[in-house]
């Protein structure tokens, strides 16, 4: 045996030694920090609107919306409160409008380049109803002189004319001012429709006009911001 060896051999099972022990130390600091990362804490808030936390909720608070936490107090998770069936509907349709917006923001988007296509594709709209609203007004003033000439007729027979003797009015004519008053009954109510759309097109525009601007200034400002140079 080399007995001038023994010092250096003790000092390196010495190291060794000290190396597995740290090693140990580190795994089990680590299983420790593991496990602690897993543990989840719950937050709620009660009839009074204290905040609460806890390892889990009470059977009472149940229904209540939850929160899931980490160790690190981070939320991971989260519970809706259940809902009435009234508060179900609200809440759907709720999201179904938000989706709708969403999808007519886009739409705008990425259809019009500029507010004059926008102005463009108005006006050609609204046209198309002042025509039609045109149309109606110059075909109601043409049943309107019909039906003024079938009320002179008329003021000829009875029971209009009070005079004894007075004939009986025909048919034809009774008939004819029937069918006169009905059809001019029905072109009011559809000219009422044309004049109620054009201020529905007109009111929907002005409202894509003015969400289309809200929709390229907030685009604008996002990109500005994009290009500004980050601080240091």
């Amino acid at each position: 045996m080399n007995w001038g060896r023994m010092p250096a051999m003790r000092k390196s099972t010495f190291h060794c030694v000290v190396l597995a022990a740290a090693c140990l130390a580190t795994a089990a600091h680590a299983q420790n920090s593991a496990s602690g990362s897993t543990k989840t804490t719950y937050k709620w808030v009660d009839e009074k609107g204290v905040v609460h936390y806890g390892d889990s909720v009470p059977a009472e608070y149940s229904q209540r919306e939850q929160r899931q936490l980490n160790s690190q107090g981070v939320e991971v998770g989260r519970k809706q409160a259940e809902m009435t069936p009234a508060e179900a509907a609200a809440f759907a349709a709720k999201q179904k409008e938000e989706l709708e917006r969403k999808n007519h923001d886009l739409f705008l988007m990425s259809t019009y380049p500029s507010v004059k296509e926008i102005e463009d594709v108005r006006n050609a709209r609204l046209d198309q109803v002042n025509g039609q609203i045109t149309a109606a007004e110059a075909y109601i003033a043409s049943l309107s002189t019909r039906v003024d000439g079938l009320k002179q007729r008329s003021m000829q027979f009875a029971p209009y004319n009070t005079k004894p003797g007075a004939r009986r009015m025909p048919d034809d004519l009774a008939e004819e001012m029937v069918r006169a008053l009905s059809e001019l009954r029905t072109q009011n109510s559809a000219l009422d429709t044309r004049r109620k759309e054009r201020d529905v097109v007109t009111a929907q525009f002005d409202a894509d006009i003015r969400r289309f601007k809200e929709l390229r200034t907030s685009a604008a400002a996002r990109l500005n911001e994009a290009s500004r140079p980050k601080k240091q």
